[in-house]
């Protein structure tokens, strides 16, 4: 295995705005990326240069120190080493598990013992060894997405490409699958993109988070990092569940802000006229006690907890969390233990 590249990489199918725009990023060997962002952002444009269904515009695509495209050449994909997941099982019906998982290998002309051993190998990864002689038909919708994964491991990939396997299951199925990958990534090493729209499954499963918007690259980094320290508006509300005030204020180099700092820029009292905006996840937001003013617009039971939506004075809207039943109209004190200037 070898790290892969992804040097100034630029995709533009001539409509006007290009798909992906001067993306660069290096995918640690054994690293689970997860490249994540709102439809349309490019990522699975970015997975599918990546596998050689695209071509890129612009820049190029390395493994190692093989090339794998630019804009004059692309290796096909069946000379890249890598698999692909996709959001369907894409299984022969008619065949059992195991001919399934080792389809590739007879394509490859890969057969006896070898085939057999391989075979074995892959499900026993996934937990499929008993089912080697079912149907796909005989499945639960996750042992068919294991399968889907067999296939890919069967081959001894450099690298996994998955376009959001899990957009197509259920709540419980997901949290099952998410369970798979994580194992799936630990015993097979192979190095794995994610694509997602799910910022919940992204920071679950992947060692790195990219975050992308409108063709571009905002941000790569762990999910804990990611999470506590966002770079700019878009990542800060695209991870989490926090909100973004707007301050008049200024906060100056700081960037980890305590109540004392909050309370002084939500006053105007630190003002010089540049203004700030501030990161403010809802489980750093306290209920009660001497606080600011707040507004509750509504409430959300999740089961543990309630989930409010807050109205300051000036307007702007804080997410809180509560063990205690609140109503909307009432009016609380909240303190704001911690934020993050974007």
């Amino acid at each position: 295995m070898a790290k892969l590249t992804l040097n100034h990489v630029s995709k533009d199918f001539g409509t006007g705005r290009a798909a992906v725009d001067g993306l660069s990023l290096d995918v640690r060997e054994g690293g689970f990326l997860a490249l994540l962002g709102p439809s349309g952002c490019g990522k699975t444009t970015v997975l599918r240069m990546i596998a050689g269904f695209e071509t890129p515009t612009d820049g190029s695509i390395h493994l190692g120190e093989r090339l794998l495209a630019d804009a004059s050449q692309s290796l096909p994909p069946e000379k890249r080493n890598m698999a692909m997941v996709f959001q369907s099982y894409a299984l022969w019906p008619h065949m059992s598990v195991a001919d399934n998982a080792g389809y590739p290998l007879k394509v490859r002309g890969i057969t006896g013992d070898a085939y057999r051993r391989k075979v074995q190998e892959a499900l026993a990864t996934v937990r499929l060894g008993d089912y080697a002689e079912r149907r796909p038909a005989d499945l639960s919708g996750g042992q068919r997405q294991r399968v889907a994964l067999a296939r890919c491991l069967v081959t001894s990939p450099d690298v996994v490409l998955l376009d959001e396997p899990l957009a197509n299951l259920d709540r419980h199925l997901k949290q099952e699958m998410e369970e798979t990958f994580r194992e799936f990534h630990q015993r097979s090493g192979a190095t794995m993109i994610y694509v997602t729209h799910d910022q919940s499954e992204a920071m679950a499963l992947a060692t790195d988070v990219a975050v992308m918007s409108e063709g571009r690259l905002l941000q790569v980094a762990p999910p804990a990092e990611i999470y506590a320290r966002p770079e700019g508006r878009m990542v800060g509300g695209l991870i989490g569940r926090g909100a973004i005030l707007h301050l008049k204020s200024s906060a100056g180099d700081v960037r980890n802000l305590d109540w004392e700092t909050m309370r002084n820029l939500l006053d105007g009292a630190a003002a010089d006229g540049a203004g700030c905006d501030i990161l403010v996840r809802p489980e750093d937001v306290s209920v009660g006690g001497e606080g600011i003013p707040a507004l509750v617009e509504s409430v959300l039971f999740e089961g543990e907890r309630y989930a409010l939506k807050l109205s300051l004075a000036d307007g702007q809207i804080l997410r809180a969390f509560s063990r205690q039943p609140v109503s909307a109209g009432d009016r609380l004190a909240v303190t704001l233990r911690s934020a993050w200037r974007l």
